[in-house]
């Protein structure tokens, strides 16, 4: 049955008994179809069920499915807001599979561009985390179990900040040292929302907590050193860093590209997991030749060599001129537009 991995229920699966095991427009991970062979719902029935959605999904661009889960997961955290609890099986059903699908999506830099943050930033920037997170997760080859647990991880890492003032997190001058001190206590309230969630593993609870937590022990809120550090905390601080330096916020616009990969870079030394921004800076680089890029004085061309030594800085062909771009240091990527 594993052919039907990522399709789409068009209506609800049902066991000998009546019950529904499987709830309709449910995307097939895993562990669905371990539910429908425990419930030995064989092939035959799963094919009239299922259908794949190849129209739909064709016509759907990687923007349009971001913001379909967006608008699903703002709902979702209203509800936690107003009662404190988490709608767990909500999540399970339409936003997590919805945030696999999305970060499955071939071209990574139209996924990138897709996930940036551009109005609401709060949720968009828990969807864009949780993509990102997940992409990275695949990169490390993490088990299926352990993908969706991130994914998860990732998408819920900022609950928290539905306890803080909404003028406070998006005040678009300087904050204060109190409404910082205040912001930064958003990873203790998502912990202690999440530890409390039946349904809510506790390492996603430790990813609420720690996603802030740096390598050297200058992170918050413990000053965590880098044993002390989850794995899926390691992964979500990634994920975080690079979503908001290329999202625009209420107090800065999105950083060119070239500068997010050397800031990134710089994570190396003491603050970042350098395994981890190793292996997801490599896989965006080796896939940058012959995508189409907006160069810093807003010519557009064509990246035809990765220069080994500098990659954010590599050989663009604009019209019918090569530009160095390790050599012109005038002129760099603003941004990556795909192919």
């Amino acid at each position: 049955m594993r052919q039907y991995l990522g399709k789409r229920l068009r209506n609800d699966v049902v066991n000998a008994f009546g019950v529904t095991v499987l709830p309709a427009r449910t995307v097939l991970l895993e562990e669905h179809l371990i539910v429908l062979e425990n419930h030995k719902i064989d092939s035959i029935s799963v094919i009239l069920d299922v259908v794949v959605e190849e129209k739909e999904q064709k016509s759907t661009t990687p923007r349009g499915l971001v913001n379909q889960v967006v608008t699903q997961a703002k709902l979702l955290y209203d509800t936690i807001h107003e009662s404190g609890t988490v709608p767990v099986n909500e999540l399970q059903e339409q936003v997590i599979p919805a945030v696999q699908q999305v970060a499955n999506h071939p071209n990574i830099f139209e996924l990138f561009e897709a996930v940036k943050a551009q109005d609401d930033y709060t949720y968009q920037h828990n969807i864009g985390v949780g993509v990102i997170s997940t992409l990275i997760g695949k990169w490390l080859e993490l088990s299926d179990e352990d993908l969706t647990a991130l994914t998860f991880a990732g998408t819920l890492h900022d609950v928290g900040k539905l306890k803080i003032p909404s003028e406070v997190l998006n005040k678009p001058g300087k904050l204060t040292e109190e409404e910082f001190d205040l912001v930064k206590k958003h990873a203790i309230y998502g912990y202690e929302i999440l530890k409390n969630t039946e349904g809510i593993s506790y390492r996603t609870a430790l990813v609420a907590l720690q996603h802030h937590e740096r390598e050297d022990g200058g992170g918050y809120p413990l000053g965590l050193m880098s044993d002390k550090i989850d794995l899926f905390s390691k992964i979500v601080a990634i994920a975080d860093i690079f979503h908001a330096m290329s999202s625009k916020r209420p107090y800065h616009d999105a950083l060119p590209f070239y500068q997010v990969v050397r800031q990134m870079k710089e994570g190396y030394f003491g603050k970042l997991d350098p395994h981890i921004v190793s292996v997801f800076l490599e896989n965006i680089m080796t896939k940058m030749v012959g995508q189409k890029v907006v160069l810093t004085d807003d010519r557009i061309g064509e990246i035809v060599f990765i220069n080994p030594h500098e990659e954010e800085a590599p050989l663009i062909k604009v019209d019918e001129q090569f530009i160095d771009l390790s050599s012109h240091r005038t002129v760099q990527i603003k941004q990556i537009i795909g192919l």
